[in-house]
């Protein structure tokens, strides 16, 4: 059976609004997330991500709030993450109506937290979300937003992680963030090769023809943000090309 490719629109949330930036710096504001996710959603979008990029205590709050809004409005999984640090945070938003949550700094900073969620609320919750950058040969993991660089090799934190228990990973090029030149193929591909879950493709789709090369890739889903929140692209367009590749979409 062929499982059909997942595309997924991101929503970077500051202090209740969409923010977006090139590679994670200078971000501008890009609209109300829960309309904006209310306008994917009648798109075809087959899930929703939604990332709280100050994640400080007090911008918290407002964020529960807008995954409540959402998740009465839009019927399909929405994943929250940044700023999770412990499992009773993970209870916390799938109380407010999150499907799943994404984990990365704290994670880094306390593998078993990965243990910790998966066994309390199951795999299926848990989406490791592992901020990339390319170094020397290789990739290395980076944590704040891509903004704090570590010396964790991106490939073995993937394999360590889906061993604890990630149902997912999203793999997300800091490199390609925001260029629109096009998926890092190259990272896609060597985490695809190993993985034993869903792997979501992230960090620089600029045009319709760069996400079918991301499926081929290797990877299960594809995730974008500016090229949608600046109307450049509906969900529908992104569709199109990949059935037109020959893949399947819902």
């Amino acid at each position: 059976m062929t499982v059909a490719v997942r595309v997924i629109p991101c929503l970077d949330v500051a202090d209740g609004r969409v923010v977006k930036g090139v590679n994670f710096k200078d971000l501008r504001d890009a609209g109300d997330p829960v309309s904006l996710a209310r306008l994917y959603y009648e798109q075809g979008a087959d899930e929703i991500t939604f990332l709280d990029v100050t994640a400080t205590v007090e911008g918290r709050a407002t964020m529960y709030e807008v995954v409540r809004s959402a998740a009465e409005q839009i019927f399909i999984p929405l994943t929250v993450g940044g700023g999770v640090r412990q499992p009773d945070d993970v209870s916390k938003l799938l109380a407010h109506g999150a499907d799943k949550v994404g984990v990365n700094s704290a994670a880094l900073a306390r593998p078993q937290l990965i243990d910790d969620i998966a066994h309390r609320f199951g795999a299926q919750v848990l989406v490791l979300s592992l901020d990339i950058k390319r170094r020397g040969d290789g990739w290395i993991v980076t944590t704040h937003g891509g903004r704090t660089e570590t010396d964790r090799d991106a490939l073995e934190w993937a394999r360590e992680a889906m061993e604890r228990g990630a149902g997912e990973l999203l793999v997300n090029s800091i490199d390609a963030d925001g260029t629109k030149e096009g998926f890092d193929l190259e990272l896609v591909s060597a985490i695809s090769e190993f993985a034993t879950v869903p792997v979501i493709a992230s960090g620089g789709a600029g045009k319709v023809e760069h996400f079918a090369p991301a499926i081929d890739a290797g990877a299960d889903a594809v995730l974008a943000a500016s090229v949608f929140h600046s109307r450049q692209l509906t969900v529908g367009d992104v569709k199109a090309s990949l059935n037109s590749h020959g893949l399947v979409t819902r």
